[in-house]
């Protein structure tokens, strides 16, 4: 279990930097050793938080950033050898360090994926000493397949969740034989399946999840799973129904991701201690069983993936 640090960044509504950093104290208490963030979470925010806790915390802890969202328009031509070395240098000083341990391509466009040259960039900031390692965060899993193409992609970041199960189909199989990480992003499906939202429940105007419900700002399947919100409510529902006794819908939804072996981590944001601690149960709870597994897929055969399954 990792931490998603774009909520701590921005477009999630209100956020206070010290209860931000009490946040990620707490995970760092509770042993997650893993934090992804990108640069332009708050326009550096997020990084720079990472920055601060690093320098008040002795053990030793892993950062993912991203890079490519920064320009505009966000063009495959934008990646050029100029902006990429830019990008890292920004994020190096926003994290501190003498390299970067993990970069994202930012879910460029997918014609990226169909210029080596990019790659041969990133190779060569490895070599610079500016990067440990590299990979890809992506909204296809067309993308993943064809990013796993190149050897130096060690790790790729794909929604997975209840409500997107496609990536389990093919591309899982074929990180696994390659050996890349995989990075399950936006677990809790914008927060849909922490099982809070209702129907009444208000967004703040800088909330992605008010004005990117129709892909408005960025891809709509980042904004629940771009599935409609009183739709999705509805299957929540059906979700809550099937959470065993002493448990919790946020840590079912948690645990169903880590039943998969390719799976690496789950990187569910927080933006308070109660919600790391809440992530954190399900990194200690048993392996789902069988019967409800079955269940679950059911709900998603019969009540979503004819919504999502064949968009990304």
């Amino acid at each position: 279990m990792s931490f998603g640090s774009w909520a701590i960044g921005g477009t999630w509504g209100s956020v206070d930097d010290a209860e931000s950093i009490a946040a990620l104290h707490r995970a760092l208490d509770l042993g997650v050793n893993f934090f992804d963030t990108a640069d332009v979470y708050g326009d550096g925010r997020s990084e720079r938080l990472l920055r601060r806790l690093r320098s008040e915390r002795k053990e030793p802890f892993y950062v993912a950033t991203k890079a490519g969202r920064r320009v505009s328009p966000h063009v495959a031509a934008a990646y050029t050898r100029e902006n990429l070395t830019q990008w890292i240098e920004r994020s190096l000083a926003n994290l501190g360090g003498e390299a970067l341990d993990l970069v994202q391509l930012h879910c460029p466009p997918t014609e990226v994926y169909y210029r080596p040259e990019v790659f041969g960039i990133l190779d060569d900031l490895v070599k610079a000493g500016k990067v440990r390692y590299y990979g890809v965060s992506v909204e296809r899993v067309e993308e993943a397949l064809k990013a796993i193409e190149f050897p130096g992609v060690q790790s790729v970041q794909i929604i997975f969740n209840l409500f997107r199960q496609r990536p389990a189909d093919l591309f899982f199989e074929q990180a696994k034989r390659k050996r890349v990480g995989i990075l399950a992003r936006l677990p809790l499906s914008s927060g849909l399946l922490g099982g809070k939202l209702k129907r009444d429940t208000t967004f703040a105007a800088d909330d992605h999840r008010r004005f990117n419900r129709h892909g408005e700002a960025f891809d709509r399947g980042e904004t629940f799973s771009g599935l409609d919100y009183e739709l999705a409510l509805g299957i929540v529902e059906k979700f809550k129904a099937l959470v065993p006794p002493g448990s919790t819908l946020p840590e079912l939804a948690l645990r169903w991701i880590l039943g998969f072996d390719a799976v690496t981590c789950a990187i569910p944001g927080a933006k308070r201690p109660s919600q790391v601690e809440e992530n954190v149960k399900a990194a200690d709870a048993a392996p789902l069983p069988e019967p409800l597994l079955r269940e679950l897929h059911a709900i998603y055969e019969r009540e979503v993936k004819a919504l999502v399954h064949h968009y990304w």
